[in-house]
């Protein structure tokens, strides 16, 4: 008689994050570098303002493209870093600010943003990582979530200089409601939460 198989032990929390995270800036590079080699100009397939065929699939390859190495970079490292954050924090809840910073960002960027220009780039999604984190710190009132906030603020928080149009070339309405979508998961993720303990 074989004893019953043993169940797969769950993946570490921290292990989990990096491996995620990991995984979609490894897609970002792999994206560049096809098509720096083919070159595939695949910025094309970005958002472009009030078109239908500008939103799909936009609104879901936006976030992979970047204009260059240097774009990549400069959204890279807030990715890593306040991705696993909130990984740790809440696994559920960064997803549901993932997919609200995403949709929130993208609708903003194809309303708002100039006819006949292209969006691309995943400062969208970090801005909303962002908002989701710090509106952690207002809503679910916990002593580790305002602390992040706090050392957000105290790291990154030039970062919000970046909603308003102050830059050419650089997309505010990304920003914006990538921040608004992220800080509005915050808000449903808590409300769910107290629901839940009631």
């Amino acid at each position: 008689m074989t004893a019953p198989a043993a169940a797969p032990r769950p993946m570490h929390p921290l292990r989990r994050a990096l491996t995620l995270w990991g995984a979609v800036i490894a897609l970002m590079w792999l994206v560049l570098i096809t098509d720096w080699i083919l070159p595939a100009h695949l910025t094309h397939f970005g958002i472009t303002p009030r078109t239908l065929e500008g939103l799909l699939p936009g609104l879901i390859a936006a976030p992979f493209l970047h204009a260059g190495a240097g774009h990549l970079v400069s959204n890279m490292v807030p990715l890593a870093v306040m991705g696993t954050v909130a990984a740790l924090r809440d696994w559920g809840g960064m997803w549901a600010a993932l997919t609200t910073a995403l949709i929130a960002s993208g609708l903003g960027v194809w309303l708002l943003s100039p006819a006949g220009s292209v969006t691309v780039g995943a400062s969208g999604i970090a801005f909303g990582l962002f908002g989701y984190l710090l509106a952690r710190g207002i809503f679910m009132r916990r002593i580790g979530d305002i602390l992040i906030g706090v050392l957000l603020v105290l790291v990154y928080g030039s970062m919000i200089w970046g909603i308003f149009p102050t830059q050419p070339h650089i997309s505010w309405q990304a920003h914006l409601f990538g921040f608004i979508g992220g800080a509005a998961a915050a808000f449903a993720t808590a409300k769910a939460r107290r629901s839940a303990t009631a």
